[in-house]
């Protein structure tokens, strides 16, 4: 009589080597980015709400609707292509406008006047809004 032998043990104990192997490498390459610094320079968006509406042809008005992080807010800038041509405040220089406050007013609106009246076709309107800490982000780029 033959007796035949079964192995029952598959390959579970080399998959479960390299499990760990493998977790091992991403815990270690985590605990790295940490220690070495490569998260730090992460920063964070800030929420603040801006509108934007075609007056008429010569005429676009911004508003700050405030946000979350308006209070830190202090200067609003505004550009449109075709560029404003300026003239009243706060359009001081032909192609933007600045607001600024500390912080910028919730409500503050700005009138981009074209004298040439090319605002009757679309419009890009690009608004950067800086922030106490020194850092800017666009808060709207759309076209009216």
């Amino acid at each position: 009589m033959v007796v035949t032998r079964k192995n029952d043990e598959a390959v579970s104990p080399v998959i479960g080597v390299i499990l760990m192997v493998a977790i091992t490498v991403i815990l270690a390459a985590v605990i790295a980015a940490f220690v070495f610094g490569m998260s730090g320079n992460i920063s964070k968006t800030k929420t603040v709400a801006v509108t934007v509406q075609k007056m008429d042809s010569g005429n676009i008005t911004i508003m700050n609707n405030g946000g979350q992080d308006g209070g830190s807010l202090v200067k609003l800038n505004a550009t449109t292509n075709p560029p404003n041509t300026a003239g009243t405040a706060p359009c001081t220089t032909a192609g933007y406008c600045l607001v600024t406050g500390n912080p910028v007013a919730v409500g503050t609106t700005m009138r981009l006047y074209n004298s040439a009246l090319t605002y009757s076709g679309r419009t890009q309107v690009v608004v950067v809004g800086t922030f106490s800490d020194g850092s800017d982000q666009v808060l709207l780029d759309t076209f009216v």
